[in-house]
């Protein structure tokens, strides 16, 4: 197959290049040649982006374009409209933040997804992403059908992961010692391997897959516990954690997401954001590698960057202390 990725070269972009490449299919990247532009040099690139150089995908065709990079919908329109009739699929990466209500645990593709009052609206906010992904989804599904191929991920993990929300775990976690962990060892959470929800998504290409599917995981009820636990034994470190409830980081101003990443508290208008229901993507196929690998991949990966990396997730060693502290206190 001949597939077109718009994108490729960061996160999730270029693990769908690996996927597609070992599964002995053809790429092709349509990128501004920004990020990672050596990255791929076996790779056609044809370099520009879809608000001014779309003219330049013409007279090409592809088996099926994936759009990993679409977050407003006139973006997405221009993209779509241009390749309607030179791809086969149409396969946008939307999120699992479209829904309009994470009260709800188990939310699954039949949920009714977040609107915007003002749709001319482009800017993008906490408030503005999912119903504007939403928006993006929709104008998709409107040009090409069934045709039309929409993956919600959840929170997407591993190699190469800019956003350091799941990288934070198994790194500090090696280091040791007593580490502050939010809420309590039951919290649920759900994250995907970046790599799991790439062979995936080439996978229902090749099937010829439409329709929408939330892709996250495991495949079993994972806990933040069974999730720090598995980090310290893959390490092998000593790490102690010491339980903070929702009231004593709300108290010290500890954010959930960002202070203390892949947690979100189990009740209340966000606990439905690692409850969701991935069943259908499940019973068509998609696999989970074991935990244990995501960890170790993660921590290897981790390690090969600049010392002096700037964490973009979680919580500075010194504050840390401060609130272990606190706690103890």
């Amino acid at each position: 197959m001949n597939i077109l990725i718009i994108g490729g070269t960061k996160f999730l972009g270029r693990h769908l290049v690996d996927s597609t490449l070992a599964r002995g299919h053809n790429v092709t990247l349509f990128n501004r040649g920004k990020t990672n532009p050596n990255l791929f040099p076996q790779v056609e690139t044809i370099l520009g982006d879809r608000e001014h150089d779309i003219e330049k995908l013409s007279g090409r065709e592809w088996d099926a374009v994936i759009d990993v990079a679409g977050y407003v919908p006139r973006i997405v329109r221009l993209s779509g409209t241009s390749l309607e009739r030179s791809v086969g699929r149409y396969v946008f990466i939307s999120s699992i933040s479209v829904y309009a209500d994470f009260k709800k645990m188990a939310i699954n593709e039949s949920d009714p997804v977040g609107k915007l009052e003002d749709e001319s609206v482009e800017e993008i906010t906490g408030e503005t992403y999912g119903p504007l992904k939403a928006l993006c989804e929709k104008t998709v599904q409107d040009l090409y059908g069934d045709r039309a191929l929409v993956i919600r991920p959840g929170l997407i993990v591993g190699l190469h992961d800019p956003t350091d929300r799941f990288t934070y775990w198994p790194v500090r976690v090696a280091r040791g010692g007593d580490v502050l962990a939010p809420e309590g060892p039951n919290a649920p959470v759900q994250v995907i391997d970046v790599r799991d929800l790439s062979d995936f998504i080439i996978q229902l290409i090749e099937e010829n897959a439409s329709g929408i599917y939330n892709a996250t995981g495991p495949d079993y009820e994972l806990t933040l516990g069974n999730m720090l636990k598995t980090c310290k034994q893959v390490s092998g470190s000593d790490a102690n954690f010491k339980w903070a409830s929702v009231e004593f980081l709300a108290d010290n101003k500890v954010e959930a997401w960002s202070d203390m990443p892949v947690w979100l508290p189990s009740t209340g208008d966000e606990a439905g954001v690692l409850g969701a229901d991935v069943s259908k993507a499940i019973q068509v196929g998609l696999k989970f590698r074991p935990l244990e690998d995501t960890v170790r991949d993660t921590i290897d990966w981790a390690n090969t960057r600049p010392a002096d990396h700037e964490w973009r997730a979680g919580l500075k060693a010194e504050r840390e202390s401060e609130l272990l502290k606190l706690l103890n206190a």
